[in-house]
């Protein structure tokens, strides 16, 4: 039976697997800081083990429950909150015309593509933000 591990910052999937009389555990997959289980990841496992049986709609369900943006002092939200101060940061010092200069590969047509998905997203938890109107924020106060 396959489970998610976590080593230190890093989450794992793992399996245990019996040699020679001694438990050893396999490891299946990194699944980062933040573990998902995703349509990678299971192709991943799946093609590297295929004799492996895993139930991946109860992984699934046991990784999403554990997130912990009901805690602002979380180890989760805090990271959250320093990328999203290095993502301002970062897109504040970016300039389009040099970058389409120094373009070769066509990097800048995929940042576009990758700004835009950004911001359809922002729109999208901005609006539910907006709608929840959650407790402590100011009546009048608008996310935009």
């Amino acid at each position: 039976m396959a489970f998610v591990r976590r080593k230190g910052n890093t989450y794992f999937l793992v399996h245990n697997v019996r040699r020679q009389g001694k438990v050893r555990q396999l490891h299946l997959a990194r699944l980062g800081e933040r573990p998902r289980i995703t349509d990678d990841v299971v192709r991943k496992v799946s093609r590297n083990h295929p004799f492996l049986d895993v139930d991946w709609s109860r992984l699934r369900e046991q990784v999403n429950s554990r997130v912990e943006l009901f805690d602002i002092r979380s180890p989760y939200v805090q990271n959250l909150m320093h990328a999203l101060r290095n993502l301002n940061l970062d897109l504040a010092d970016l300039s389009p015309p040099m970058l389409v200069l120094a373009d070769r590969s066509n990097s800048s047509r995929e940042l576009v593509t990758q700004l835009r998905l950004l911001r359809s997203t922002l729109d999208i938890k901005l609006d539910q933000f907006e709608r929840s109107k959650p407790n402590g924020l100011e009546s009048g106060r608008m996310f935009r």
